[in-house]
């Protein structure tokens, strides 16, 4: 590993090398796989509607691209730290110019970096579907995904050294193809690329969540602790209108203030309406743009707290 001189060259030394130990280990291919075989599997479903087929898999990719993500970062996030204390090779890498923080948001990073291309790869496999089933010839349709997947081989062969990192470029690039090419379905579209984005700001949140409980707990804890914020988090609404006579005061007053403190995670996934730009009291890219900063706002005082956190951590 090769540290620079600055604090964000070594910053950015953690956060690939994060990155190429993620995309080589089999969890995430194992998750990777199973969000592409569920995304196909939303072509049987559609197949059996009736002229809504567009719809039901615009509906299904965004919700399986939802949780796979979540997942991704929950596992990522629990794994990727005790991996280092595990294997002991934590040690040797903080005995050099690198502090303690600049280590824990290297580690962030590097897992957002991963969640990027998970969900750009799976977002651009359905935005390729919405296409085919917009109207896009077949034929056109194999061969961009076709060439775009040669395109990738050879430049794996080419540069063995780093081909991990090659699958970063390519996976925009294929997103971005893919987005043009489901231009005949233009709602559907953006309601695919406002979910990934939206899907995005979530697991930054849940991400920076997994990191702050590994900075100072074991694998097992950590998932069980995010898992359980990440669902307080989609619930906050529910938590902020407890019916005061069914569960007491206390409850609720409790509810209440966690609702206002806890992320809300239910503004990631909206009502499929509001996506396709038909509340004209909330318009589409407004939300996603208030939905990011919040996001911003919860990442930078949980990375925060983690960086805290894992510089009082006692490696004895």
């Amino acid at each position: 590993m090769n540290f620079g001189e600055s604090m964000f060259g070594r910053i950015a030394a953690i956060a690939f090398n994060t990155y190429r130990e993620a995309v080589r280990a089999r969890v995430l291919f194992a998750l990777f796989a199973a969000a592409l075989a569920s995304i196909g599997g939303s072509l049987v479903i559609a197949s059996m509607s009736l002229h809504q087929e567009a719809r039901v898999i615009a509906d299904i990719g965004a919700g399986l691209i939802s949780l796979c993500s979540v997942i991704v970062a929950i596992v990522l996030g629990a794994t990727s730290l005790y991996r280092e204390l595990e294997l002991k090779t934590i040690f040797p890498i903080l005995t050099r110019e690198l502090r303690r923080h600049e280590y824990v948001i290297g580690k962030y990073l590097g897992t957002l970096l991963t969640l990027t291309v998970f969900i750009l790869v799976d977002g651009g496999a359905v935005l390729g579907l919405l296409g085919l089933y917009g109207g896009r010839s077949p034929t056109l349709v194999a061969e961009l995904f076709g060439g775009l997947l040669v395109v990738l081989g050879a430049a794996l062969f080419v540069m063995k050294q780093q081909r991990v990192f090659v699958i970063i470029p390519w996976a925009i690039v294929f997103f971005v193809v893919m987005a043009l090419l489901a231009a005949p379905a233009p709602d559907e579209r953006r309601l695919m690329i406002a979910s990934c984005v939206l899907a995005f700001g979530e697991v930054a949140i849940v991400a920076a969540m997994a990191t702050l409980f590994s900075s100072f707990s074991s694998p097992a804890f950590t998932a069980l602790f995010t898992l359980g914020l990440f669902a307080a988090g989609r619930s906050t609404d529910t938590m902020a209108n407890l019916p005061e006579k069914m569960v007491g005061p206390v409850v609720r007053t409790a509810g209440i203030y966690a609702s206002k403190i806890l992320p809300n995670l239910h503004t990631f996934v909206p009502a499929r309406t509001l996506l396709l730009g038909q509340v004209p009291s909330a318009p589409v890219w407004t939300h996603v743009g208030q939905a990011m900063a919040v996001s911003g706002f919860y990442v930078i005082i949980l990375v925060t707290a983690s960086a805290l956190a894992f510089q009082r951590r006692d490696f004895q």
